[in-house]
């Protein structure tokens, strides 16, 4: 880390420390409460604009295309802004997004705000790793940035429930009010808890694009998507695996969500701990712990006793959320902000590419609990992909 970043570290006392975090971590609930509700909204969305509930998932998929693309666009153009602003244009651009999507007059128009609601969502996570970064004592990195990661286990953990029932009892629109008084609440945190810094040096786009394209930036992104990918070819298939594999009633779906939920809060701690501890040596952990989880899923899914654990393990998968986020701010030297970034998007493939893979081998006639070999597939490429990259492609100093 540069010296003005040591400096911010020893100018930050507990009590402000606390006060960034929670401004941050308030914004990753706001963004996951946003991007996770509308799944279990997707009968009451469907209904209302006379269309399939596949036709729902579109406007899943238009999010997570927003975030693919609004990522690097964002924090690049936004290079030359002080991070505080950054963050304060970002979720009110989020806010703004988000209630123009809760007040959509047809379906095709609501596929367009969700398409512009995706695209301050990376952008603003990587902003925000950075701050969380700059602000944690030394050596702890790593848990600053998970406990502002924390924020978006929150939203799927106690958020998307009471999103989901306010929906369904007045109406899908106002999960999205609520999702634009969160972030307006974020702004005004963000603007109280985090002081403007004087020494903060605009990045030029070119020093960006030219620092982010290089060998252990690209890689980590690739490990990144792949090794996420097998998270969500299993959970994406959680619902009807616990409907014909482990044969329990629909009731026992919000227990599934709910574990996983637990699992990924534990998770994300867990991550920042290992890249504490290790450094980059934690992303082969992280995906060595991925790879026996995935393994034990098939055969914890055959039973009812096994399944509500095997759920909770699958989330701890989120360990390496904040370590590749970490990894990524210190391979990209010049373009910090791109990569954070970035990884938003790379874990927005991953959401892209592990269903598609379960869907083929559901498809071809394998059991619904295959998922979890798919993925257990999955999280060793990332891992061998890991392994075999040159030792200069993976360390923190690259030439």
């Amino acid at each position: 880390m540069n010296e003005a970043v040591t400096e911010a570290q020893h100018s930050f006392d507990g009590k402000r420390y606390v006060a960034v975090i929670f401004a941050l971590a308030m914004g990753g609930f706001v963004i996951g409460l946003s991007e996770f509700s509308i799944m279990g909204l997707m009968p009451n969305v469907a209904s209302d604009f006379n269309v399939t509930e596949q036709s729902v998932g579109h406007l899943i998929s238009a999010y997570a295309l927003g975030v693919v693309v609004g990522a690097p666009t964002f924090a690049i153009l936004g290079g030359r802004l002080r991070r505080k602003t950054m963050l304060m244009a970002l979720m009110s651009a989020y806010a703004i997004a988000n209630l123009f999507s809760g007040l959509a007059g047809s379906y095709h128009w609501m596929l367009v705000f969700r398409f512009i609601s995706g695209l301050p969502h990376g952008a603003f996570f990587g902003v925000a790793a950075l701050v969380a970064a700059s602000v944690a004592r030394p050596g702890q990195r790593g848990a600053a940035v998970a406990r502002v990661m924390m924020g978006i286990t929150l939203a799927l953990l106690v958020g998307n429930p009471l999103a989901v029932s306010l929906g369904q009892t007045l109406s899908w629109r106002y999960a999205f009010v609520a999702v634009t008084v969160g972030a307006l609440i974020t702004v005004a945190l963000v603007a109280v808890a985090l002081p403007t810094d004087r020494k903060e040096k605009p990045t030029s786009p070119l020093t960006e694009l030219r620092d982010f394209n290089t060998a252990p930036v690209w890689l980590a992104l690739l490990v990144g998507a792949v090794g996420f990918a097998g998270m969500f070819c299993v959970f994406s298939y959680l619902a009807p695996t616990m409907l014909n594999t482990t044969r329990v009633g629909a009731n026992w779906i919000p227990f599934g969500v709910a574990a996983f939920g637990v699992g990924s809060l534990i998770g994300a701690q867990l991550g920042g701990w290992l890249f504490d501890r290790f450094q980059s040596q934690a992303v082969a952990i992280s995906l060595i712990g991925a790879l026996v989880v995935l393994l034990i899923y098939p055969l914890a899914a055959t039973s009812s006793l096994t399944i509500i654990p095997a759920v909770l393990l699958l989330g701890t998968m989120g360990t390496l959320a904040p370590i590749m986020q970490i990894h990524l701010m210190d391979v990209a030297k010049g373009a910090q902000t791109l990569a954070a970034a970035s990884n938003q998007a790379a874990f927005n493939i991953a959401n892209a590419l592990g269903p598609w893979a379960g869907g083929v081998a559901i498809t071809a006639g394998l059991p619904w609990e295959s998922t979890g070999f798919v993925g257990a597939a999955l999280a060793l490429a990332a891992l061998i992909i890991w392994w075999m990259a040159p030792r200069r492609f993976k360390r923190h100093g690259h030439p």
